[in-house]
């Protein structure tokens, strides 16, 4: 499968420039919203070495794929796509096309704690637009430590919650619609975290961990292996995301 990037159209020559402002249009991807502060690992296996493929900064900021990762119709989002039958990590049997937080420009892993002194926030805008028949389970957010996952955003068919690593799941919406955007922060600080849903705090969870970093795409919960077509998919679409830490 082919992967390709998009490249910026230059601008036309020969005519005069009356303006000196330029609005620049969402023509791909990375204008969406920032992508300088992470990596992301697709489901496909180009270069053999039998694992998923990672795409990184500097590429990172122009590349597309028509299959896993590209720009909505509406161009306001990002679509990311995962089929069941994709490459997977060395850590998990189940394929992704998801974003891992990275050190600003792109190219070293951050980690931080939830008691470390500092405001760990992350903001998005996301709707899950399709969910494989057979196992109808995919992930759009996470915090993930060196080891595990210890929070995650899971739907599984109509059941959109939050999923705690050692703790009882929290529901945000158990008659969630495919295709319907919701908002979502999560927060860590002083030794928890907190979530808010659409404005409202639904979550706050006592929790000290050290070596975590987000993680935001579509990470399907299933494979060929649990019945699912290969190209059974998973679709998850952003319009928002951003993470700070103050």
């Amino acid at each position: 499968m082919l992967l390709f990037l998009k490249r910026l159209l230059p601008l036309a020559l020969g005519i005069t420039a009356l303006t000196t402002t330029v609005v620049l249009a969402k023509n791909h991807a990375g204008d969406v919203f920032s992508l300088d502060i992470w990596k992301l690992t697709i489901p496909m296996d180009d270069d053999g070495d039998g694992v998923a493929d990672e795409v990184t900064q500097p590429t990172l900021r122009l590349f597309e794929d028509p299959d896993f990762f590209f720009l909505s119709e509406k161009k306001d989002s990002i679509v990311f796509r995962t089929p069941a039958g994709g490459a997977t990590t060395k850590t998990s049997s189940y394929p992704r096309s998801e974003l891992r937080e990275m050190k600003k420009g792109g190219t070293e892993k951050v980690s931080w704690g939830t008691n470390d002194g500092k405001i760990h926030n992350l903001t998005v805008e996301v709707a899950i637009n399709a969910i494989p028949p057979k196992k109808p389970h995919v992930v759009c957010v996470q915090i993930h430590d060196s080891e595990d996952d210890l929070l995650m955003v899971r739907l599984e068919g109509k059941k959109l919650f939050l999923e705690r690593n050692g703790a009882e799941d929290v529901m945000l919406n158990d008659e969630y619609e495919l295709g319907s955007f919701f908002n979502l922060m999560i927060i860590a600080d002083n030794g928890r975290i907190r979530a808010l849903y659409e404005g409202k705090q639904i979550m706050e969870w006592k929790i000290e961990k050290d070596e975590i970093y987000f993680k935001a795409g579509c990470y399907l919960q299933s494979n060929t292996e649990k019945g699912d077509q290969p190209d059974a998919f998973g679709e998850v679409e952003i319009r928002k995301l951003f993470v700070t830490h103050k």
